[in-house]
Formats: C-alpha cells, structure tokens, sequence
C-alpha cells in the first residue's frame, strides 16, 4: 500500500511515517516545503518527500496529518489532487481553557467537515495515539478507525495495526468520529493529571 502523509514534518506525522516505513510501507512524506518534506523523509526512512500536492498523487491512502486549525483549509486546498482518493483524518479539534482540554464546539467532528469538501471518502482514526509514543516505538493499546466507505476503512485498519502493540479496531461510521476526536481531549487531560502517555485498550471482545 502507498501512502502519503500530509503533515510528515510535524511530531505526529514524521512519527507515523517512521513506523509505517519501518514495516514495509511505501510512505511518502507531503508537506509546504518541499525540501522540508524531502529531509525528514530521508531522516525517517520514507521513500521521498514532495509538496503536498505531488504527494497524494498515485496514493492508495493520504493520512492528514496537518495541526487542527489547518485541516479544513488544506482539505479545500487539495481537494482537486486528492480526487476519489481515500483520506485518513487524524486531528481533532480542540479549546484549552485554564489549562484543560475540551472537544471543540462545532456539532459535526473535523472528519466529517473533511467530507463535506471532498468527492473521495473520509475515514478518522488513530486518536488515541500520541505522537511521543509513536516516536519511542509502537504505541501500547489499540487503534480506532470509523467510516462509512469499507474499502476505505479497511485500509486504515491495515494501516493501524502496523503502529499499536494492541488490535486495530473498527469503531463503525463515520460520525464515530464526534466521539473519537472528543476522546483525545479526555487523554490529553489524563497526560497531564498524571504525566504519561496514556493510550486506549477495548477489553470484553
């Protein structure tokens, strides 16, 4: 499977890209900067780094990695060159206010936003994977995926079970995501109450 990951210069995403790399994926890094791009791919072991753009071309899976406030507008950027191409929203949008973390304000999750400005399908996931865990190796618990397309969803399943030392774990459609990208203000809250790297783990199945 190729995959791009928009966002591969940032914590989340050049993490992510080091561990797919390192289990045989063909990842790709996207970002801005193309020359940005090009060295963390080298530094993470990616097979190479382009703009954005180039990036998501001839991809079977574009994970959107970006920071939260630009994830809309990188969507609506890339919309064209995206096409029918299948996208892994992992971002969540959040308010911090005297130090907490809450879910954003907006009814729909950023996931489903995604959707609304692209003609290929939106799956979510990976939220309850920390960037530092990532990093260290794979992360402890198990992985969430949602999302209405199954061709789609399977493939993130793929693409996740290959980062967590737990199950990837399909968590149904795609307004799961409501509930999904909330969870990551419940573990940043946890991270800093008892400073960890809290993950998730179903038990019972």
């Amino acid at each position: 499977m190729k995959v791009a990951v928009l966002g591969g210069t940032g914590a989340f995403g050049s993490a992510l890209a080091r561990r797919l790399a390192e289990a045989g994926t063909d990842v790709i890094i996207g970002s801005r900067d193309a020359d940005r791009a090009a060295a963390t791919a080298a530094e993470v072991g990616a097979a190479r780094g382009l703009a954005n753009a180039e990036a998501v071309r001839g991809a079977d899976l574009v994970v959107l990695a970006v920071a939260a406030p630009t994830a809309l507008p990188t969507t609506a950027e890339l919309a064209d060159a995206l096409g029918e191409t299948a996208v892994l929203s992992v971002a969540s949008e959040l308010r911090v206010t005297n130090g907490v973390a809450f879910p954003g304000d907006d009814p729909l999750s950023l996931a489903e936003r995604m959707q609304q400005l692209l003609r290929g399908p939106v799956v979510a996931g990976l939220h309850s994977l920390a960037a530092a865990s990532l990093a260290a190796g794979k992360a402890e618990g198990d992985a969430l995926v949602c999302g209405d397309d199954d061709p789609a969803k399977a493939a993130a399943l793929e693409l996740a079970e290959t980062l967590v030392t737990g199950r990837a774990l399909d968590a149904g459609p795609l307004a799961s995501a409501r509930a999904l990208e909330g969870m990551t203000a419940v573990i940043i809250n946890l991270n800093r109450r008892y400073r960890g790297h809290a993950g998730l783990r179903v038990v019972g199945l």
